[in-house]
């Protein structure tokens, strides 16, 4: 797979083709597929230049390794040692990121996400964590460097929010994202109990890619229903006086997807449709993978109903996937968005095991 995937020859005729088309006279007349081409060479791009970049690291390494074994001077040969250890550091840090990378190689990965996030039963407490999974995965966004826009968001009555939809744009957003699809559990002492006692607190994580125009999928005009109204969000003058929102209903499938993020409602409707195609492609996936996991039952099986994960705050602090045994004590540092170490465990985990089984702790909690 690595071979396949730090291919330079490979990569080389592939980045050149790719060159060919960007250098076309018409390459911009459809600008979505421009973009399109453009990332996909900076994908040709960013292989060809991690190879360079293991090849410098590797080489930076022996070298240091033959200067500590001929060095005599014991003052010099430790300080050797020590640049080796920073060389060697520098590598793991590096490598880490590129086994990552190479775990990504599904059809979709490479695309854009959406996310749904909806609180379960329990009022104003799950609205309260759903919020939190809604900052937790923008700082995450933040720290990789990618653009996060919510595109849908209904608050709470007192607080929190009754269910947000979020696109995550970026290399490999949706790959690295989709392991996040299930039930999260929060344990805590609430802070809406005045007798201050330990609440167990569920919220669902939907992640779906956000397909493109190379994936065809036949929708009819007849079989939508459009609604517009007035958006409820954070705007300037145009926010509760135009109706620029937009609501759209797949009537033979009942699967309603809405955009208030921006001012224009061509804009909000355009990108609701592509919500609706993603949301279409990923429901006719679903039924394929059902189909052939009757055929095959060693298939990876994670249900989006189950609880993929604990976060437990009360009467200790640790957070542990139940898929892949993953811990971490630092609780807060995972809410504001470290979640890489969890993401690159889960998909070493569904890589090497294949089949991913959820085991939740038997703990009971106070309601």
């Amino acid at each position: 797979m690595c071979g396949v995937i730090f291919d330079p020859q490979q990569n080389r005729a592939r980045l050149k083709s790719l060159e060919e088309r960007v250098a076309s006279p018409d390459f911009w007349n459809n600008q979505e597929k421009a973009q399109s081409v453009l990332k996909e060479r900076k994908r040709a791009e960013d292989q060809l230049s991690a190879d360079s970049k293991l090849a410098s690291l590797s080489g930076d390494i022996e070298t240091y390794i033959e200067l500590a074994h001929a060095e005599t001077n014991p003052a010099q040969r430790e300080d050797l040692l020590e640049e080796l250890g920073r060389e060697l550091t520098s590598a793991d840090t590096y490598v880490s990121e590129l086994e990552t990378r190479t775990l990504l190689s599904g059809e979709n990965d490479h695309l854009n996400a959406i996310m749904t996030i909806k609180p379960g039963a329990g009022g104003t407490e799950s609205q309260d964590w759903a919020a939190i999974l809604l900052r937790m995965y923008l700082r995450w966004a933040e720290r990789r460097g990618f653009d996060a826009a919510i595109l849908d968001e209904t608050p709470g009555e007192e607080a929190g929010i009754k269910n947000a939809t979020i696109q995550f744009s970026g290399e490999n957003a949706y790959g690295l994202l989709a392991g996040e699809t299930g039930v999260h559990r929060l344990v805590r002492i609430s802070p809406f109990d005045q007798a201050a006692r330990r609440h167990t607190s569920f919220a669902s994580v939907f992640v779906i890619p956000e397909i493109d125009d190379r994936i065809d999928v036949n929708i009819k005009p007849e079989d939508l229903k459009l609604d517009t109204f007035r958006s409820g969000g954070k705007g300037g003058q145009n926010v509760n006086k135009v109706e620029t929102a937009v609501r759209i209903t797949h009537t033979p499938t009942g699967i309603v997807v809405a955009c208030q993020m921006q001012r224009s409602q061509h804009k909000n409707r355009e990108m609701a449709m592509k919500m609706l195609r993603s949301k279409l492609y990923d429901l006719e996936m679903q039924k394929r993978r059902e189909e052939s996991e009757k055929l095959d039952e060693t298939k990876m099986d994670i249900s989006f109903g189950s609880q993929i994960r604990s976060y437990v705050m009360q009467p200790y602090r640790l957070i542990k996937d139940h898929r892949t045994k993953f811990e971490v004590g630092d609780v807060d540092r995972v809410l504001d968005g470290d979640l890489d170490p969890f993401i690159r465990s889960y998909l070493l985990a569904k890589k090497t095991k294949g089949k991913l089984d959820v085991q939740p702790d038997d703990e009971s909690d106070a309601a």
